[in-house]
């Protein structure tokens, strides 16, 4: 095991720090700005308040923008969670000619720019299906969401299903049960911690996409990061932005966390 001496040890712990600092002060002031009773943000904070709280919370259209965002990371996921599934079994459990090549392509939209994808996904429904008669409205939304989200629950299950032990499955088939017995009983307890946190991952994502969104929303629908953007312009608003741009953050903080302790369960029960 690497030791590193005591003076090692205090550059890195410094540095760790800086770096921790650098990327999480900025989100701790948008979240103190959210509770500002000034009616501009600024640092120091002038006081405390809840008014923006209030205005927030009995603004429509952000209710009607923290909707659609659930709706749309409700509906991605569950796309996620189906064929992020299946591709992870067919990959694992079977060899066909094209393998890796179906593996690049699942994994391929997270890579991509969100503004390529949502580029064009865009023209696919306006220049291809709509003509064709093909209005996709509100669900082409949620299925752009679902291309770059499927490959959270892929991952996740993926590098579960390579861990477990297929003896088990064959002793369960051994004695009689049917294979849907077997996957229900055997096989999905054994991946339901990987399976959840892929789901929770990619709810995140979905909730706080904005490029993909851009391109892909029907007129007039928000997401709750597209409302922030179209808001920035407005400083009377600006403490209302911090109060959307706080529950964004827990929103987003949340699902990591716990994806990554259903991960270390995993872990441990190995």
């Amino acid at each position: 095991m690497l030791r590193l001496s005591r003076t090692s040890t205090i550059v890195l712990g410094i540095i760790v720090a800086a770096i921790l600092a650098f990327m999480y002060l900025p989100l701790l002031l948008v979240v103190l700005n959210s509770f500002n009773s000034a009616r501009i943000a600024s640092w120091p904070v002038a006081g405390f308040s809840l008014e923006w709280w209030h205005k927030a919370f009995e603004s429509q259209p952000v209710r009607e923008a923290l909707l659609n965002s659930l709706l749309v990371a409700a509906g991605a996921t569950a796309i996620a969670l189906l064929l992020g599934t299946l591709v992870a079994f067919a990959l694992q459990r079977y060899r066909f000619f094209g393998q890796r090549a179906v593996n690049l392509l699942v994994v391929l939209p997270i890579a991509l720019p969100g503004i390529i994808t949502g580029v064009a996904l865009s023209n696919t429904y306006n220049q291809i299906l709509e003509p064709a008669g093909i209005q996709v409205g509100f669900a082409g939304m949620i299925v752009a969401h679902g291309t770059f989200c499927i490959v959270m629950v892929f991952n996740n299950v993926l590098a579960r299903l390579r861990r477990l032990n297929p003896s088990i499955e064959e002793a369960s088939r051994d004695l009689g049960a049917t294979p849907w017995q077997t996957f229900r009983m055997v096989t999905f307890p054994q991946f339901r911690s990987s399976f959840i946190a892929g789901g929770i991952l990619a709810f995140a994502l979905s909730f706080d996409e904005v490029y993909v969104t851009i391109f892909t929303a029907p007129p007039g629908v928000d997401t709750l990061p597209l409302w922030i953007m179209n808001e920035m312009t407005r400083p009377d608003e600006a403490n209302v932005v911090m109060v959307v741009a706080t529950v964004v953050i827990l929103t987003s903080f949340i699902p990591v966390w716990a994806s990554q302790r259903l991960g270390r369960d995993a872990a441990d029960r190995d």
